[in-house]
């Protein structure tokens, strides 16, 4: 499944220039929406995950949803709830846990009636219409025993939006959070970005020529540090690891936060610090204890597609926008306090998006 997955999503654009027009298109709709705010202050999460999630949607389902699309909203804001849930070590909210899990099935089983309504092989809109003809050939061939059944869609349609809005979605609100309690550095993205981009749209060929903007976005997953435990693991061979001997299909956590944090690796390592990753020309540079997609063989699957996605949505959001404390709230005000689940979530806040351009 991980490698179907895998190939189609980069059949679909994932890491492509058709992937990049289908951000870029999303940014427009987001910036739209913060406009409508008029500067007034508002909470990032809805209209941070609605378009990231939109994303997700046009990879798998081959089309986006509108904000106002109740049954978008609804499946988006409990993707949300689920991910905040699962953090909490409790009886009654494991029992919560399985209803939403469950209502988020029955919802996407309709929305794969539609899909298979309207399927056509010969034009494939997504993942999902792949995964179909994947299962009408193999039925074709008279196997019985494949993997391409209804639970297995089920359940990687599930994990794809789980993993891919919430944390692309909570990295975007942490980094806007940082930018509003550190205005000298968002002075300094939106100096960058005016002198390299002018009034036109980003492009992530832009990186490139943005390397402090590039630093922020690199630092703000450093801080940020949104899946401190990256999901378990296990070993595939009998090994030895400093005095210890860990045995073949031993489970292992990457515990990730030991290295973002690491005090031998980053000369700040508390401190929101773009500095880390720029040399003494201002050049960007890469860093090896930089480790937010998780280790190994089996990292994040959606690493390029998150790393388009934050560096379009980001310079796009501050290439229109400046991003400011509620009236009333210095910026000392705001806590880096993360709300515990799943991920590291900013603590509930609000903001003010003042346009800018």
């Amino acid at each position: 499944m991980r490698r179907f997955a895998l190939s189609n999503l980069r059949d679909y654009g994932m890491g492509k220039r058709a992937c990049e027009d289908k951000i870029i298109e999303e940014c427009h709709y987001l910036t739209d929406v913060l406009k409508n705010f008029g500067g007034e202050a508002f909470d990032t999460t809805q209209p941070i995950n609605y378009a990231v999630s939109n994303i997700i949607c046009s990879l798998v389902y081959g089309s986006r949803f509108e904000y106002d699309d109740p049954e978008f909203t609804y499946m988006v804001d409990r993707t949300d709830k689920l991910i905040r849930l699962l953090g909490t070590p409790s009886v009654q909210v494991s029992v919560e846990v399985l209803r939403i899990f469950d209502t988020l099935k029955q919802q996407k089983k309709v929305f794969f009636k539609g899909l298979k309504e309207t399927f056509n092989p010969q034009m494939c809109r997504g993942l999902v219409d792949a995964f179909l003809v994947r299962q009408q050939q193999q039925k074709g061939s008279g196997i019985t025993d494949s993997h391409f059944h209804s639970e297995n869609l089920l359940m990687t349609v599930i994990h794809l939006f789980t993993a891919g809005t919430g944390t692309t979605a909570t990295t975007l609100r942490w980094g806007l959070m940082f930018m509003a309690k550190y205005p000298k550095i968002q002075d300094q993205v939106q100096e960058e970005i005016s002198r390299v981009i002018g009034t036109r749209q980003v492009q992530v060929e832009d990186r490139k020529n943005l390397p402090f903007t590039d630093a922020v976005i690199h630092e703000t997953q450093r801080l940020a540090n949104i899946v401190p435990m990256a999901l378990p693991h296990k070993t595939s061979e009998d090994i030895t690891f400093q005095g210890y001997v860990i045995e073949k299909g031993t489970t292992v956590y990457p515990l990730l936060t030991s290295v973002l944090y690491d005090e031998t690796e980053w000369e700040k390592p508390h401190s929101f610090h773009p500095a880390h990753f720029l040399d003494e020309d201002g050049k960007f540079v890469k860093r090896d204890a930089f480790m937010p997609f998780s280790a190994g063989r089996r990292a994040c699957l959606g690493e390029s597609l998150a790393r388009m996605e934050l560096f379009l949505f980001f310079t796009t959001l501050l290439h229109n926008f400046r991003f400011t404390p509620p009236p009333g709230i210095k910026e000392e005000d705001l806590g880096l306090s993360p709300r515990i689940g799943l991920t590291l979530s900013p603590s509930p806040h609000k903001l003010c998006a003042v346009s800018c351009l």
